[in-house]
């Protein structure tokens, strides 16, 4: 597997993960790439450059979840749309205010309660979106750097934010300062942004209104000449994108995917998502633990764990599609909330088989809330259809999600985290599994 994947392959679908979580159309990232290389290419950069500027921006949205939970504390909101609108906005006050009197309190409890979320956001909104990029940006690079991504890399997803006149966040930087993958990556985005909700014509009408306050005016210019190519615009909005996306990485600099590399990539893609919820700090590393060592127990080759390792890491990578108002939620889900939990599965699934190679993984991880019995979903398949993968999988995760804290329950102790599972074995839950489970609790002296 590893000999043949690339790299591209794996990051391009990876990043339809980071689109839903700011809540953008799928491809967001990959659209944005082949705006953002195109200029690159007209600028004349180097081969280096060019796979830096690859990579920055197909993970420019590589800290978007850690600041979700709180956009929602905040702004009483919902993040993904929040996030969805805000990319939207420019710098004018009256679309400011309309931003803001828009996304803000729309899940507050009472009017006065809105009322009061409005009057702090136009008191504090500074400090708040401060607060909220500066998180986004140097996360973003922390987990480019984990992922062996150079300090290039990392530098221009953390200058995301910054604009061309120093107005920008999270340091201020202006003008050349500012680097230039950077400059590059917020451009694209923005046009893709408006390409895909108002049409051709108003992206550039956007994006030049923006020539020396967001944007540096030589990118912009060089926009204006690639936006009077008709198979410039015919090959970003045709069907196979992301196969044109991925010949656009520079051969020269490809770099080895090899077996550490994927794990490496599975672990850092499982703190992403981890990030999207106080409450699910460390859940998926836990649920890999957890599951590698059941299968040990069981007896599983370790080639076979090692996949199956980096399945239950990314077992909850749908979860970035749901909003922090229902993932967060102290009290009981309503019909339609339990349906957005549940769809976190599909999403899942979908994201992962996006890589030819994963196509089982997709499968074994998108099946981790089946029931043996026929009541799981996302397709109530019954035990015969379950693998040893995902049952493992998912003992691991049902133990981890009833012994951490959860807004809906305190910490439970391990053993009545146990008592608990007990009475859903042969429903939920595989005996052996949790046999094993059992077994590799006391020998770690959890028990």
């Amino acid at each position: 597997m590893a000999t043949t994947l690339k790299l591209s392959e794996l990051i391009s679908a990876l990043s339809y993960a980071l689109d839903i979580t700011e809540g953008q159309p799928e491809g967001h990232c990959i659209r944005s790439c082949w705006i953002g290389m195109h200029i690159g290419q007209a600028l004349g950069l180097t081969a280096q450059q060019l796979w830096d500027l690859y990579y920055t921006i197909l993970l420019k949205d590589l800290g978007c979840s850690s600041n979700a939970a709180r956009i929602s504390e905040l702004y009483l909101t919902d993040d993904r749309q929040f996030k969805q609108d805000f990319k939207l906005v420019g710098a004018s006050l009256p679309q400011m205010l309309g931003f803001v009197f828009s996304n803000t309190g729309t899940h507050a409890s009472s009017w006065r309660q809105r009322a009061q979320s409005i009057l702090n956001v136009l008191r504090h909104g500074k400090e708040m979106a401060d607060e909220l990029i500066s998180t986004r940006c140097h996360r973003g690079a922390d987990i480019a750097r984990q992922l062996r991504f150079n300090g290039s890399v990392a530098a221009g997803i953390q200058a995301l934010d910054e604009h061309w006149d120093g107005s920008g966040r999270p340091l201020g930087l202006q003008g050349e300062t500012i680097p230039l993958s950077a400059r590059i990556a917020l451009l694209a985005q923005v046009l893709d942004v408006f390409h895909v909700t108002h049409g051709r014509h108003a992206a550039l009408t956007e994006v030049q209104s923006r020539a020396g306050s967001w944007f540096d005016p030589q990118l912009v210019a060089v926009i204006g000449r690639l936006g009077t190519s008709a198979p410039f615009w015919q090959q970003l909005e045709a069907d196979d994108i992301d196969q044109a996306v991925l010949a656009l990485e520079p051969a020269q600099c490809a770099v080895p995917l090899d077996e550490d590399y994927m794990d490496e990539i599975a672990e850092g893609f499982g703190q992403v998502v981890d990030s999207k919820s106080p409450f699910t700090a460390g859940h998926s590393q836990r649920v890999g633990h957890y599951a590698d060592c059941i299968a040990a127990e069981l007896g599983m080759a370790p080639a076979r764990r090692r996949w199956l390792k980096r399945a239950a890491l990314l077992h909850d990578v749908g979860k970035l599609g749901v909003s922090n108002t229902i993932l967060d939620k102290p009290g009981k889900l309503d019909a339609d909330e339990w349906a957005a939990v549940q769809r976190h599965a599909v999403y899942t699934e979908t994201i992962l088989e996006r890589i030819g190679h994963f196509a089982e993984m997709a499968r074994v991880a998108g099946a981790h809330h089946e029931k043996l019995d026929g009541s799981g979903y996302p397709r109530g398949l019954g035990a015969d259809a379950i693998a040893l993968e995902t049952r493992i999988i998912t003992t691991a995760d049902i133990f981890d999600a009833i012994n951490a804290e959860r807004p809906y329950h305190p910490a439970t102790p391990v053993a009545s985290t146990l008592d608990i599972m007990r009475q859903h074995l042969h429903s939920a839950i595989d005996a052996e599994c949790f046999a094993a489970l059992e077994r590799v609790l006391r020998a770690e002296g959890a028990l």
